[in-house]
Parts: structure tokens; C-alpha cells; sequence
């Protein structure tokens, strides 16, 4: 497995990692039991670095992750470099949801965490989402002081803006910053691609297989209706689906063609775009995340990076990446 640096800073982690959301019930359900097959896989394979976040499974991803390490023994402190994020809130009394950045809120988010991994040091802690009447430097400078408790290593953030990742920067720097990315979100590339690399930012790429859409097995209309974050998402409805798999068919057939899947080359497109591009695929099995690994193993030629790109050129993708309500959190800067 080929290794990247997470923040100029940073420590030497896997080339890819993995996304613990699927670790959670998010697309479908899944166990403890199968969480921890893909953990073992991971060793197999060399990948070192896990992220998750504590609403995913309202903290069970973390529990799951705490469980694994707690059966190795001495060994659980060097086995993965930990990732995870807060800064998403419910109001008890409305159930409704929020962002809180501020230093109380983080601090015990951080304590949380912890308890849950059972660990006493987290290797890279995100804000998952800006509370937007929070400066961003007062957030910077939260997250500060807490690396100076030996909690954290270093922080990053979840979804924002390249002037925004700027301005952070101004004050502390800033080992990483997670954003969709992918053949079918390209939107990295219009600043925040350029603004991570010149920072020494690590850019961590989460769905980096397109949500399925850029695998040998795309999730079927009918499966999508079980997962209801998927469903209500505009990629992922009757239409916009029939046609987005339509138009990743010959993508498909390249990885074919190449003796691999489709997944395998989407990731390794992603490491072959920048240096410090580290995706963060994530599944419920083996055999996919198998494939996932297969990615960093793969060279490609700059005339297989124009041909996979001629293939699914910039926009190719039907439907927004968000819907209205799953866009509240997230900076627009394009």
C-alpha cells in the first residue's frame, strides 16, 4: 500500500482509507460483526487511517471502531491513524437539527469521542460542519487549544469554502479538509483542490466511488428506496438514475477492459489527480472493499487519465449532488 502525508504535519497514513459511515445503518444494515470483518481486511491490506464521525449511527460507528480496537490489545494505539468529526447538533425538545462550534460544544464532542473509541488521543479531529454565526478564526483557535490538551493531533474541516480554508489557515495550520470527490463531483477542482495542495492541506475525498454510481454494481432504483437519505437525493431519483447509470456504462466497460473494476479505477483516478488526494471509500463488504484497495495499486498513463476523463468529461453526472435540505451545512464557492 502507497502512503500520503495527512497535513504538512502530519503522520504517514494509507493512500486511501476508510469512510466509517458504512459502519452505521446509512446505506443499509449491516453489524458490528461485518464492521470489524472489513477492520481485519484493513490490516491485510495496509490500510491505516478509519474515518468516522460521532452522528454516524448517533455515535455507534465510533462504538463499533472502540469495540475492534479494544480486542487488540496493547497493539489498539498503533494499528490506524483515527479520524473523526462533530459540530452537528439536535435540539432535544424540536429533534431539530443544528451547528454548534462553539468551545464547549467541541470540547465535550471530543470527550465523547474518545469514551466511545476508547483511546485517549484522536489523530485528526473535523468540524463537520461551520456554524455559520461562528467566525471561522474563533473555531480555528478553539481547535487550537484543544490540540494543546494532547487530545487531538491536528483538525480540519468538512465541507467548506477554499476563502474559508484561508482564513483558517491564517491562524493555525490545517491538516486536512474533506470534501466530496470523485469522476462525478468535480467541484474540488475550481479551488479547493489548488487551495489544499498550496496550504500543504491534506484533500481527503469522500465518496470517491460516486455513491455507487462508479462501481460494477450501481445501486438500483429499487434498493435506493430503503436508504432515505439516498432517496431523497436528486442523483439517485427514477430518472436521473437510469440516466446517470447509463452514462457511467462505458466507464464499466473500461475497467474491463483493464482487467479491474470500475471501483479500482475511480480511486486510482482520484490519487492520480494530486499528491495529497487521499479518498475515503466506504462498505459493508469485503469483496468491495478488496476492490477499493486494488485503486492504489493501479499506475495510470496520462493518455488513460484523458481517456477515462473523455469518458465521463466535466458534467456528465444527472441531478445535483444535494437536495435543498441536504445542502444546508455545506459551502457553496462554484
Amino acid at each position: 500500500m502507497q502512503h500520503r502525508q495527512l497535513g504538512a504535519d502530519g503522520p504517514k497514513i494509507s493512500a486511501i482509507g476508510i469512510g466509517a459511515m458504512s459502519f452505521s445503518d446509512f446505506y443499509g444494515a449491516t453489524t458490528a460483526a461485518a464492521s470489524h470483518e472489513i477492520l481485519h481486511a484493513a490490516l491485510d491490506e495496509g490500510v491505516t487511517h478509519i474515518d468516522t464521525a460521532d452522528v454516524y449511527g448517533g455515535g455507534g460507528s465510533e462504538t463499533v471502531i472502540g469495540a475492534f480496537l479494544a480486542k487488540q490489545g496493547s497493539r489498539k494505539h498503533s494499528l490506524f491513524s483515527i479520524a473523526t468529526k462533530a459540530g452537528i447538533a439536535t435540539c432535544k425538545d424540536s429533534g431539530k437539527r443544528y451547528f454548534d462550534n462553539s468551545p464547549a460544544y467541541l470540547q465535550n464532542a471530543v470527550d465523547a469521542s474518545l469514551r466511545r473509541l476508547g483511546l485517549d488521543h484522536i489523530d485528526l479531529f473535523y468540524v463537520h460542519r461551520r456554524d455559520a454565526d461562528t467566525p471561522i478564526e474563533e473555531v480555528t483557535d478553539t481547535l487550537a487549544q484543544i490540540v494543546k490538551t494532547g487530545k487531538i493531533g491536528g483538525f480540519g474541516f468538512s465541507e467548506i469554502a477554499p476563502t474559508t480554508l484561508h482564513r483558517a489557515a491564517a491562524v493555525h495550520p490545517i491538516a486536512a479538509v474533506q470534501s466530496e470527490y470523485s469522476l462525478s463531483v468535480r467541484s474540488p477542482e475550481l479551488g479547493l483542490l489548488q487551495a489544499t495542495q498550496k496550504l500543504g492541506t491534506a484533500m481527503v475525498a469522500f465518496s470517491p466511488v460516486g455513491r455507487s454510481l462508479l462501481t460494477d454494481r450501481p445501486h438500483s432504483f429499487e434498493a435506493v428506496q430503503s436508504m432515505p437519505w439516498m432517496a431523497q437525493n436528486p442523483r439517485f431519483n427514477a430518472e436521473n438514475l437510469a440516466a446517470n447509470i447509463a452514462a457511467t456504462n462505458a466507464f464499466r466497460r473500461l475497467a474491463a477492459d483493464k482487467s479491474t473494476s470500475a471501483a479500482a479505477l475511480a480511486i486510482a483516478w482520484l490519487l492520480h489527480k494530486a499528491p495529497h488526494v487521499i479518498p475515503i471509500p466506504g462498505t459493508r463488504s469485503v469483496t468491495h472493499f478488496r476492490e477499493h484497495c486494488a485503486g492504489a495499486r493501479l499506475t495510470l498513463s496520462a493518455e488513460e487519465m484523458h481517456a477515462i476523463e473523455a469518458l465521463l468529461p466535466l458534467g456528465w453526472a444527472h441531478g445535483d449532488r444535494y437536495s435543498d435540505a441536504q445542502w444546508v451545512g455545506p459551502e457553496k464557492y462554484c
